[in-house]
């Protein structure tokens, strides 16, 4: 049909809108709702990752104080130490997976694996009510939801990352960030709220440990519907490669980004994870055996306050100045307050209050650069085929940074301390703003910008680059995939019925 509009010099004929151009309109509306509701579902379950990892220095002065000398240093490090190993199992294989399977298939296992690990953990008892069987119990629980917190970051960053380029191309860093890593540090926050609600209200230290962790189930219970009800994007459908991935290939391409990122993380993580994990057991310490945990949840709270402003900040720079100079600036700051902190750490216990306000200064740089960015660049530098991977091994050297420096942290003290603790407090300090420095220098001359490139562009140039090493780029795509699947299938269905002729 056509409408047609009399005037008094001309006839105007205005063609109505095809079915076909309809289709068109109406699909490409779902397809940015989709978006819209990926970048924001993508990252509310990391709200939970967040949460657990945070909430263990809380419980850690619960079972101080419950147990005593049976909570030893060894299991303390154990219990912390396992989520991040299965934090690594799961970053590298979800990497794959959301690559190879798509990125719905991977966020909803993940989803799953966190639900049922928090639950288990809420849940851990030994067997005849042994401690040291609880505790065993609970490191096994806790590597569980790691591998769902760990596949979470590149199935979460992948899929908020192409989704963010659909809905505001122009401010994707700030996205980006808002649903990540702010989502991640308002997890913190929460895990220092939640056991002070508990312990003002006057629960004992048991319940307070089981509902702490048990609470870490309701953000990825909340998503699971929409995570199933969700589509992979539409850049991901163009530029997927499920089959012979050359990866010699891509590693001569991208090997010294995967160096900067992976470096980079190193250096972060080894830094953020125990300064934010024991920090608990510093301020306990600091505040005297006479401070009450009310008293410490408080001052914990206070710390992990801090985290905001710098991921709130870092996001609005992020796109204003650009990732590399807003990673770097981060690093740079927490490193020179860091040293400054160490060389007067006895001076400043003595004014508690300004102690735990420029530690948390301290993390908030941190979160300003180098924890808003890493997930930012890491989503961003790599193509569409392999970003789930890249990713998934850069996240995974980070989290081989949290492993190393959860682990040697209360030796360190011992060692640098040389019998006296505060001191050597204070040099874990420098030691640990030495290696945020270095992170600034594996920034700066390691990881480019993309502040202002489109994700497609890079998809772009890593077809060119595989298409002149003679690699045949036309198996891109789902679509791709799909014909070659039944190419295959109908070559098969041929050969058997050549064969059944023969025979005949």
């Amino acid at each position: 049909m056509e409408k047609v509009h009399d005037t008094d010099q001309t006839v105007v004929v205005l063609p109505e809108k095809t079915k076909g151009e309809a289709t068109s309109v109406a699909k490409n509306e779902r397809s940015r709702i989709s978006a819209i509701f990926t970048v924001i579902f993508s990252g509310f379950a990391l709200l939970s990752d967040g949460y657990q990892v945070g909430v263990l220095s809380l419980v850690n002065v619960c079972f101080t104080k419950i147990y005593g000398d049976q909570f030893t240093s060894a299991m303390s490090t154990r219990i912390g130490n396992s989520l991040f190993v299965g934090c690594i199992l799961g970053q590298i294989g979800f990497g794959f997976v959301c690559d190879r399977v798509g990125r719905k298939v991977g966020l909803m296992l993940t989803t799953f694996l966190v639900i049922i690990g928090a639950a288990l953990c809420a849940g851990a008892y030994g067997a005849n009510g042994s401690v040291e069987g609880m505790f065993w119990a609970l490191t096994i629980y806790r590597g569980i939801l790691g591998v769902g917190v760990g596949g979470e970051y590149p199935c979460s960053s992948a899929s908020a990352s192409e989704a963010a380029d659909e809905v505001m191309p122009g401010r994707r860093g700030m996205l980006f960030v808002f649903v990540t890593n702010f989502v991640i540090d308002s997890g913190f926050v929460l895990s220092a709220l939640f056991p002070l609600i508990l312990g003002a209200a006057g629960c004992s230290y048991e319940v307070i440990w089981r509902a702490s962790f048990a609470f870490g189930v309701l953000p990825p219970l909340s998503v699971m519907y929409f995570r199933f009800k969700m589509d992979n994007s539409e850049i991901f459908q163009k530029n997927s490669m499920k089959k012979n991935v050359p990866y010699l290939l891509i590693i001569r391409r991208y090997w010294k980004y995967l160096l900067g990122t992976g470096g980079s993380w190193f250096f972060y993580n080894f830094i953020s994870y125990p300064f934010g994990i024991f920090a608990g057991t510093i301020i306990d310490s600091a505040l005297g055996s006479e401070a009450t945990f009310t008293q410490t949840a408080e001052w914990m709270l206070l710390l992990n306050v801090f985290y905001l402003p710098g991921s709130i900040s870092g996001a609005f720079a992020s796109d204003r100045i650009g990732r590399k100079r807003t990673m770097t600036l981060g690093f740079f700051s927490q490193g020179v307050l860091g040293i400054l902190m160490g060389i007067f750490f006895k001076d400043l216990l003595g004014i508690f209050p300004l102690f735990v306000v420029l530690y948390g200064i301290f993390m908030m740089m941190g979160e300003f650069g180098p924890g808003d960015m890493l997930g930012l660049v890491s989503a961003e530098i790599y193509p569409t085929a392999i970003r789930g991977t890249a990713y998934g091994w850069s996240a995974a050297i980070g989290k081989l940074g949290a492993f190393v420096g959860t682990s040697v942290f209360k030796p360190a003290i011992d060692a640098l301390g040389h019998g006296d603790k505060v001191a050597g407090q204070g040099r874990v300090f420098i030691l640990a703003s030495a290696l945020a420095l270095l992170g600034s220098i594996f920034t700066w001359f390691l990881i480019p910008d993309y502040s202002k490139k489109a994700l497609g562009e890079e998809d772009e140039d890593f077809r060119q680059y595989l298409a002149s090493q003679g690699y045949d780029v036309s198996n891109f795509g789902e679509k791709a995939m799909s014909d070659m699947d039944d190419a295959e299938l109908e070559h098969g269905s041929s050969t058997v019925s050549a064969e059944s002729k023969t025979k005949a």
